[in-house]
């Protein structure tokens, strides 16, 4: 990558100094170029090269301004000394180089020609480094989404193996059956989520998938609804946001409550890719359950909404009467590539 960028640099420095040269030693009256022309022009690519690759990297970037001004300051009057006293003296002996015309108007002389070449390098430097920052905020952004992503497997695993494990004691007939679907769920965590964005119909597919398992932990207890109006389904969406508030709901609307447990949720997703989501549990407020929205899973997927649907998803996490209740928005359109 930085040989790329470096051949690159070559590039622009060359078009850049034959353009900045051509203007330098355009006469209208005289459009011939002269061989003195190179070599005054040689002066000056002498020094744009020593400011551009030494000085700005040596002491204006590391901060050290004065002494960038210092050296700057230097090689101009080294430049106007070489112009000046040997330059105009060898090909201009008896016109140019007879009289020393001023700092002034040697300044005037100099330091457009400079400034330019100076300039422009020191654009390309700047152009160079917001690149480098923005390549390393998205890598910083995929490394915390993958982090996220890996607690949310986990916890997912924990919960269901506690729930698995009370099956097993008590021999249930359905304890195969509960196997299965976990490790159809956890397979598709595990190896088809580690794209930043999956299909919504793959995504939805394993939702049902998972409230399927819910459904066999809660048995008896209670019940669990599943709606989803899809106008569209060729939209993609981050996974592992959504089965997050479910399991969430089946975790505590099922260890608040032994009986009477509600689960209902419901997906909708408008033809301009708006995604409604929705998912509500009972729960009794008498049990130690003190704060049903600081788990680890819902502060995970909070981050991962800011991170990949900024300024494009609002999150409403109500809990009243025993009914604990989430309302998501997600405009599918505007996800942010990572």
């Amino acid at each position: 990558m930085r040989k790329i960028l470096l051949n690159k640099e070559v590039w622009f420095q060359v078009i850049l100094h034959i353009v900045v040269f051509t203007f330098y030693s355009f006469d209208r009256r005289n459009p011939e170029i002269q061989f003195y022309q190179y070599i005054f022009f040689l002066n000056y690519v002498i020094a744009g090269l020593i400011i551009n690759y030494i000085l700005l990297p040596k002491f204006l970037y590391p901060g050290s301004y004065l002494k960038f001004a210092v050296y700057v300051s230097v090689v101009v009057a080294c430049v106007i000394f070489v112009e000046e006293a040997i330059l105009e003296k060898i090909y201009f002996p008896n016109t140019r180089g007879k009289k020393f015309l001023g700092i002034a108007f040697n300044l005037i002389g100099t330091l457009p020609t400079l400034s330019i070449l100076a300039g422009f390098k020191f654009g390309w430097d700047a152009l160079i480094k917001q690149k480098e920052v923005k390549e390393l905020k998205d890598s910083v952004k995929e490394s915390e989404l993958q982090f996220l992503k890996s607690q949310i497997n986990p916890h997912f695993l924990f919960n269901n193996l506690n729930n698995l494990y009370s099956y097993a004691i008590e021999k249930s007939p359905r304890t195969p059956e509960i196997i299965l679907e976990l490790s159809g769920v956890l397979r598709y965590m595990l190896y088809e989520c580690k794209v930043t964005y999956v299909s919504l119909s793959k995504e939805l597919e394993q939702l049902e998938n998972f409230i399927n398992l819910g459904r066999l932990q809660i048995e008896g207890r209670g019940s669990v609804t599943f709606t989803k109006e899809i106008a569209q389904s060729n939209f993609r969406i981050a996974p592992l946001i959504l089965v997050v508030f479910l399991e969430n709901a089946f975790k505590h609307g099922s260890s608040s409550q032994t009986d009477g447990i509600q689960i209902n949720s419901n997906v909708k997703v408008t033809n301009d890719g708006i995604l409604h989501f929705k998912c509500s549990n009972t729960f009794k407020t008498q049990t130690n359950i003190s704060n049903l929205d600081s788990g680890i899973g819902l502060k995970n997927v909070r981050k991962r909404l800011m991170i990949i649907y900024p300024n494009a998803h609002t999150l409403e996490v109500t809990s009243d009467n025993g009914i604990y209740q989430v309302e998501l928005m997600i405009d599918l359109k505007k996800q942010k590539e990572i």
